[in-house]
C-alpha cells in the first residue's frame, strides 16, 4: 500500500531546528556536512538490523528498508545536484518525486544488504565530494524546480537534514553534531 505523499516544502529546516529529529541545520557549518554524512552512513546497518526491515510500523510510515533506500537515493540525487552546481552557472535541478520513485523502484522489496551497500557507497562518495568543494565555490547557486534557490553551502545544510531526520525516525535516536 502506498504511503500518502509528503508535499511539504522542507526548506524551512534552513531557518530553525526540526522538532522531530532535533537537528538545527541552520547551525551546521559547511565543513561538518561530510563528517555528518559519514556518521549517518555508519548508523544505517544497525537501523536495518531488525527481524523484518521491510515491515512498516503502521499504514502511514515507511519501513526501515524503505527509508534506507530513500536515503541512498537522497545521497545520489544530492551528489548529482552538487556536481551541477560546481559545473554550471545557477542550474535548474530536475524534479524528483521521491514518493513515485519509492513505488516505481519497489523500495520495500529490495534486498537490505544491497541497499546498505549502495547507501554506503553513495553516502561516502557524497562526503568526499563535499570535502573536495573549493572554498570559493560555496556561494555558487542552483535552483529546485519549485523555485527554491540554494548555494552550495545551503544545499549541504538542507541535504544533511534528510538522512539525519530519517535515521532518527527509524531508530528513535537523535544525532547531536559535534
Amino acid at each position: 500500500m502506498p504511503i500518502v505523499p509528503d508535499t511539504a516544502n522542507w526548506t524551512w529546516v534552513l531557518e530553525k531546528p526540526c522538532p522531530a529529529c532535533g537537528l538545527d541545520a541552520s547551525q551546521i557549518p559547511f565543513d561538518a556536512v561530510a563528517d555528518l554524512t559519514e556518521d549517518n552512513v555508519a548508523r544505517w546497518p544497525r537501523a536495518l538490523d531488525v527481524a523484518d526491515p521491510a515491515h512498516r510500523p503502521n499504514d502511514h510510515t515507511w519501513s526501515p528498508l524503505e527509508y534506507a533506500a530513500h536515503v541512498r537515493d537522497v545521497f545520489r540525487i544530492f551528489g548529482a545536484r552538487l556536481e551541477l552546481m560546481l559545473k554550471q552557472h545557477d542550474p535548474l535541478f530536475d524534479n524528483w518525486d521521491q514518493d513515485a520513485t519509492a513505488i516505481a523502484d519497489r523500495y520495500g522489496e529490495q534486498d537490505p544488504a544491497v541497499v546498505l551497500a549502495e547507501l554506503r557507497d553513495a553516502g561516502l562518495a557524497l562526503a568526499r565530494d563535499f570535502r573536495a568543494v573549493p572554498g570559493d565555490a560555496c556561494h555558487r547557486t542552483g535552483r529546485r524546480s519549485d523555485g527554491s534557490g540554494f548555494t552550495v553551502e545551503t544545499l549541504a545544510r538542507y541535504f544533511i537534514h534528510d538522512p539525519v531526520h530519517h535515521l532518527a525516525g527509524v531508530t528513535g535516536e537523535q544525532v547531536t553534531p559535534r
